[in-house]
């Protein structure tokens, strides 16, 4: 049987492969499972999904969709402690942000709480599980090493009825938190500190945010995992590296249990360079605010690259092209910048706006008047037309676009030099206006009206094009400028008695307040993606207001890894 969409489908586009997709495709051709493909995204609703996420979603539900199948969301709520609605409400968001659908319904694994309790019957009737008075400190100290191994729990041979009476108690209340856990029964002896008879149940007196009181003891991760992939009929169950060691428990689970066992497939986790992936670290600078929350575009979430003006497209091919793999490694953050750029270079409108203006005034242009000239929309996209932009005798344009005494190569505009207004005229500075302290205030220039359009009759040349915003319909507008939130390449190196805190950037923003933009951009709808001219790709932040927008740089223009790209390509 051909997969769809395969190498082997003549319509199908080449991809880049990988050994999980290999391991499907034998699946399919050999009918294991019936040549059915089942995956699951099981995040946990203890915060918002990060890069790291987009790539295990990218990959399970791709590879479904590529085979024809199908993929659950499924929330592994089995810690009410540290789960919100809030964190179910953003990944539900996020995963239809990145444009894929979960086959109906949403799952949970508190829909299976009652059945895993029942399978935890099942396995302390057949002996394979037993109640347990040791507390953690206790539970560590008998555990062992990694060299010598672990002394059984004192309350290991506890009777199958004791176990039971217990473990019903245990569900009924009768017993403060921490003090009684339900352990399995496997060897205190394995190489696998995993398989050391680990705990499947513990006391949590916690409410639920879909189960209320109902229970107050919840299963582990360790114990809900396996099941709740067996219960959904899960055929390829893709883990990252580090649940490689907890693949013998799972199994071990369903083999006692004798129920549907799903194939789990271990791939490396995303690694990016100044990035935290870490969910419970990126909670500490929510919390001690060191950002503005989980969708400050400083942070990796995918609410926080959505609001900085990353796009859904961008985040797949970036995904699609860094590969799978069984080892983990870092990838340059210069990489997903380079997707990003390269996907809004294609789709972003073109605007002109001045975040460091001057004042500019056209001595030879009449004053009062207005003309409009015509600006393409997008030169990559001839689809997204033009628009009519203001000119008019005072104009801003970027301080760094004046010099006063240029030094050598400056092509820009100084006293007595022409330079071309983008689709707009020629200009030439004329003087210099300063206030008392010498710091300049005004240009005073002249046009040359037979240069509309940005070309000379007389076919005269000039070296640079500058970008321009006329005054009386220039919008204020807010734009804040990201850099990395952390200052290493490794955020987690830290000198002794230091933390990942201290490598924040404290130059990761800075806010522009005396911006001016084209009015046109007064039009656009928060989340809308631009590239101001000349300046980089920018992004209409929710803060904005009518009339005062707010700007999220995206990402700069130069592109740095396809610089390098070619670079290695001439070699």
């Amino acid at each position: 049987m051909t997969p769809p969409n395969s190498p082997e489908t003549p319509e199908s586009a080449p991809r880049p492969s990988n050994f999980i997709r290999e391991i499907i495709i034998d699946d399919v051709r050999t009918g294991k499972h019936n040549g059915r493909v089942i995956t699951r995204f099981p995040p946990e609703p203890n915060g918002y999904l990060h890069i790291g996420h987009a790539k295990s979603i990218c990959l399970n539900f791709g590879l479904a969709k590529e085979f024809g199948g199908a993929t659950n969301l499924r929330f592994d709520d089995t810690n009410p402690e540290k789960e919100e609605q809030e964190y179910v409400d953003s990944i539900i968001a996020n995963v239809q942000w990145l444009g894929f659908q979960w086959q109906d319904p949403i799952h949970y694994a508190s829909d299976y709480f009652q059945q895993l309790y029942d399978w935890a019957i099942q396995l302390i009737r057949g002996g394979k599980a037993f109640v347990c008075d040791l507390n953690a400190e206790q539970m560590r100290q008998h555990r062992g090493t990694l060299t010598e191994p672990g002394t059984p729990s004192p309350f290991r041979d506890r009777s199958v009825e004791e176990n039971l009476d217990l473990f019903a108690r245990m569900k009924n209340g009768e017993f403060p938190d921490g003090a009684r856990t339900l352990r399995a029964k496997i060897d205190m002896a394995s190489p696998n500190l995993n398989m050391r008879d680990p705990v499947m149940y513990r006391i949590l007196n916690a409410e639920h945010h879909r189960t209320g009181n109902t229970w107050c003891i919840y299963p582990m991760y360790d114990y809900a995992h396996g099941q709740s992939d067996s219960i959904e009929g899960i055929t390829h169950s893709l883990c990252t590296l580090e649940f490689e060691d907890h693949r013998p428990l799972y199994d071990w689970f369903v083999q006692q249990l004798g129920i549907f066992a799903p194939r789990q497939i271990e791939f490396d986790r995303l690694n990016l360079t100044y990035t935290l992936l870490s969910k419970r670290k990126l909670l500490q600078l929510v919390q001690d605010g060191h950002v503005r929350g989980w969708d400050d575009p400083r942070m990796p979430t995918l609410a926080g690259i959505r609001r900085r003006g990353y796009t859904p497209e961008a985040m797949r091919n970036f995904c699609a092209n860094i590969g799978i793999s069984k080892t983990n490694g870092t990838i340059e953050l210069g990489l997903l910048e380079h997707y990003v750029r390269e996907d809004l270079n294609k789709r972003a409108p073109r605007y002109m706006a001045v975040l460091n203006p001057v004042k500019v005034v056209i001595e030879n242009y009449p004053e009062g008047e207005t003309e409009w000239l015509d600006a393409v929309n997008n030169p990559e996209d001839e689809s997204a037309g033009t628009r009519k932009v203001p000119f008019s005798r005072v104009l801003y344009i970027e301080q760094d676009d004046f010099k006063e005494d240029p030094p050598r190569q400056f092509f820009r505009l100084s006293p007595g030099r022409e330079v071309r207004l983008r689709w707009g005229f020629y200009i030439t500075c004329q003087s210099v206006v300063k206030d008392d302290a010498g710091n300049i205030v005004e240009l005073r220039c002249t046009y040359d009206p037979a240069t509309r359009g940005g070309g000379a009759p007389d076919g005269r040349k000039v070296k640079a094009t500058i970008h321009w915003v006329s005054a009386e319909q220039a919008l204020d507008a807010e734009v804040r400028v990201y850099n990395t939130l952390f200052s290493k390449e490794n955020p987690n190196e830290v000198e002794e008695g230091q933390d990942f805190l201290a490598n924040i950037n404290p130059n990761s923003l800075e806010v522009i307040t005396g911006g001016k933009l084209e009015p046109a951009l007064g039009t656009l709808k928060p989340f809308d993606g631009v590239q101001f001219e000349r300046l980089g790709y920018f992004c209409v932040d929710p803060d904005s207001t009518p009339g005062k927008p707010v700007f999220n740089r995206t990402v700069a223009l130069r592109d740095t890894w396809a610089k390098i790209e070619k670079r290695d390509k001439a070699k």
